[in-house]
């Protein structure tokens, strides 16, 4: 599945979501999806000391930085349920399908898994601790369970997916032969994301639709402001790359945490840069594949 057909797919699943909050309830699923996808990344992604540039490091500040200069600002200018929305969009570190991304638009794909790694594993370490400022339950009772939660999302496949290997390595080959399946999760995710947000909404729709309005607009400026801020930080060397790297995110990590530790109305920011970034992404794809554009670079070595 390519271009136009993965942009027609998230697009219905955004349509179907919204048409069918009877599958609300089947939510549940989305922790266990995230959890699969996962598991097939970190199968054939390794971290090495040569692949991590100096510009990552700024990326992961970045990430960081993006996710509480959104909430600040969205809790000033919109109130809580924006600021929140915006503290999930900015706060989300690099997607799960950033390197094929990069890969596609002939780009440097190792400098893409390492933004991957880094910023993933170390804003699921740092969540537990940023989780309960932003929420206002600074409790050690809020830190366990946040530390639970992410430690069974993202570190149980990565342990996983490591102990597989090492048992199996012919095992770092399926997710290429399953690429199509992980994107059907992916899309099972959005579908589900938007049911229950589609429920959400139905049964408290007074006064709510400007808040939507208000939600999907900040998660805009988060997405635009992030993949600018990544080419200025990716400089002349990896521009593109660093543009992915922090503005297309891994937004099925943080949905769920939205929806379980504040409400389907604060998923919706994440939940509509998952179309942003994906609207943005296909328009790159359309251009690099026209006969009249310029082919991208060929992947750098691995240390430049």
């Amino acid at each position: 599945m390519k271009g136009i057909s993965r942009t027609v797919a998230i697009l219905s699943a955004f349509a179907l979501g919204g048409l069918l909050p009877q599958a609300a309830p089947l939510a549940w699923l989305i922790r266990w999806l995230v959890m699969t996808m996962l598991f097939l990344v970190f199968l054939q992604t390794r971290l090495s000391r040569s692949s991590l540039q100096r510009s990552h490091f700024i990326l992961l500040a970045a990430n960081l930085a993006m996710g509480f200069a959104s909430w600040r600002i969205g809790l000033a200018l919109g109130g809580p349920e924006v600021g929140l929305a915006a503290f999930f969009c900015g706060i989300t570190p690099t997607a799960i399908a950033a390197p094929v991304i990069v890969s596609f638009l002939g780009g440097a794909v190792d400098y893409a898994v390492a933004s991957f790694l880094l910023t993933n594993v170390t804003v699921a370490a740092l969540l537990p601790l940023m989780l309960p400022i932003v929420l206002g339950r600074a409790t050690p009772e809020a830190f366990a369970q946040v530390a639970g939660s992410v430690g069974l999302v993202v570190f149980v496949p990565l342990a996983l997916a490591h102990l597989l290997r090492a048992l199996h390595p012919a095992a770092g080959s399926w997710p290429a032969r399953l690429r199509n399946t992980s994107f059907a999760l992916w899309v099972t995710s959005i579908f589900l994301i938007t049911a229950k947000t589609s429920q959400f909404i139905r049964e408290n729709a007074a006064g709510v639709h400007g808040l939507v309005a208000a939600i999907a607009a900040a998660s805009l400026l988060v997405c635009v402001a992030s993949f600018t801020l990544g080419r200025l930080i990716g400089g002349r060397a990896f521009p593109r790359e660093a543009s992915q790297c922090l503005g297309q995110k891994n937004t099925t990590f943080t949905i769920y945490l939205a929806l379980a530790y504040s409400s389907p109305l604060v998923a919706l920011g994440p939940t509509f840069y998952v179309l942003w970034h994906n609207l943005w992404n296909s328009w790159q794809l359309h251009r690099a594949a026209r006969p009249t554009a310029t082919p991208g670079p060929a992947a750098r070595p691995e240390g430049n």
